[in-house]
């Protein structure tokens, strides 16, 4: 399953019912689309970091998807584009992090195993080498 964190910020003007409301149409709309829901964190009104559209401040929502295809986030970038109230969003990939991560901790085990069985025999041979 692919994993994916989708941030979107609202504008301002809007209501918190509003707010709510937007939220879970395009979780809905994620659902319909075959994803899976693990999280959804409201961060609420906050400041951002330039003006955009004219607006200073926005709502933020983080959610975090996960499904076999990215029909559903396509889906959802699909209706931030042509919601006038959603000023800004961001789609990423996180599972392929976590994959390279579990890679590199892999290796850096197989190599401290190595560096360890290579102390060991050099102990060994000088060991050896005094008796």
């Amino acid at each position: 399953m692919r994993r994916y964190e989708v941030v979107f910020v609202l504008a301002p003007t809007l209501t918190e019912e509003e707010v709510d409301q937007q939220a879970e149409s395009f979780l809905k709309s994620a659902k319909d689309k075959g994803a899976d829901v693990k999280e959804v964190d409201k961060w609420g009104k906050r400041r951002l970091a330039y003006p955009i559209n004219k607006h200073n401040d926005g709502y933020y929502t983080i959610v975090t998807l996960e499904e076999p295809q990215g029909a559903a986030v396509a889906e959802l970038e699909r209706r931030f584009k042509v919601t006038e109230t959603v000023i800004r969003f961001l789609s990423v990939r996180v599972d392929l992090d976590e994959k390279r991560n579990q890679k590199l901790a892999l290796k850096r085990e197989v190599r401290q195993k190595r560096r360890a069985r290579k102390r060991a025999e050099d102990t060994r041979e000088a060991l050896a080498e005094k008796e």
